[in-house]
């Protein structure tokens, strides 16, 4: 075929002169730049919404889209796929549009892998950032909300992007983290939840009477009023746990909603203390020196 493209070599075929041919090139070669375009455009528009649409429905399948957070990671997901498909189609069409004015693209490319390199480099770990915070988005890890504990910042997550999370510690500190820089995270929001608490008794109590005030509070915990939506099946009363000079440790355990552990874990406390107090079981703590006067 002619260096001068396909159009002037269809003329030249159809019996046009060389003038001829030339000239119905010269004026049909915008239209071939503006059919590029064109395409591209249709292609972006339609594979973006294919792309869009067929990764939402994959995220669909993995986790039922039931509330505002799964919608909102799927419609990240999905607008993260459709972008890299619009980049795609839109460098081919570029390409392509400098071929058509005579540009060499290779020395082109060649450049652009050269710049390219120099900013992988240089933003490596933006790149990291984003390819984390993607997969943390696809596999569902953790969403908004959830208590998370990432290296040594536990905290509510208040916002996932593709390159930042941010979390709110217990005392209110606001950290932001690095999707890159995360290797193993903890999500206590999950299905469920384990509180356990461990009673300390005094060397001189008796255990076994202890254990059985222990369970029989317990008993009622699941339907104790404030904590008995969050307790989920029977708690147990593990047995001792430590034992010592000054005492034993008797650990119980509360399986209990996402998020919930902590409060349940104070409810118990306070639960088994006054029951162990009522009982006997425990002393008093004694008195201040203003106190003991008084008596």
């Amino acid at each position: 075929m002619d260096d001068r493209g396909y159009i002037y070599e269809l003329a030249r075929r159809l019996g046009l002169s060389e003038f001829g041919a030339e000239t119905v090139r010269a004026l049909l070669w915008p239209l071939e730049i503006l059919l590029i375009l064109g395409v591209a455009g249709v292609v972006t528009r339609v594979g973006s919404r294919i792309v869009r649409r067929s990764v939402e429905r994959l995220v669909a399948r993995s986790q039922p889209l039931s509330d505002a957070v799964s919608a909102n990671r799927a419609a990240t997901l999905g607008g993260v796929a459709a972008s890299l498909v619009r980049v795609a189609v839109w460098t081919v069409a570029a390409l392509l549009v400098i071929d058509k004015f005579g540009v060499n693209p290779g020395p082109v490319l060649a450049g652009a892998s050269i710049v390219g390199v120099a900013l992988g480099f240089g933003a490596q770990s933006l790149v990291r950032d984003f390819l984390s915070g993607f997969f943390l988005l696809a596999e569902d890890q953790f969403g908004v909300g959830d208590v998370i504990t990432v290296t040594d910042v536990t905290g509510t997550v208040e916002e996932v992007n593709l390159r930042v999370t941010r979390l709110r510690a217990a005392d209110g500190t606001v950290w932001f983290v690095p999707n890159g820089e995360i290797r193993k995270v903890g999500n206590a929001a999950r299905e469920w939840a384990v509180a356990i608490v461990d009673v300390s008794l005094p060397a001189g109590a008796d255990v076994g009477t202890a254990t059985a005030a222990i369970a029989d509070e317990l008993a009622a915990l699941p339907e104790a009023e404030g904590i008995a939506d969050a307790v989920l099946g029977a708690p147990e009363v593990l047995g001792v746990e430590a034992m010592g000079a000054d005492g034993f440790t008797v650990r119980v355990s509360v399986k209990t909603k996402p998020n919930q552990r902590a409060g349940v874990a104070r409810a118990v406390r306070a639960r088994i203390g006054a029951r162990l107090l009522r009982d006997g079981l425990v002393p008093l703590r004694p008195a201040g020196p203003a106190a003991a006067d008084d008596g």
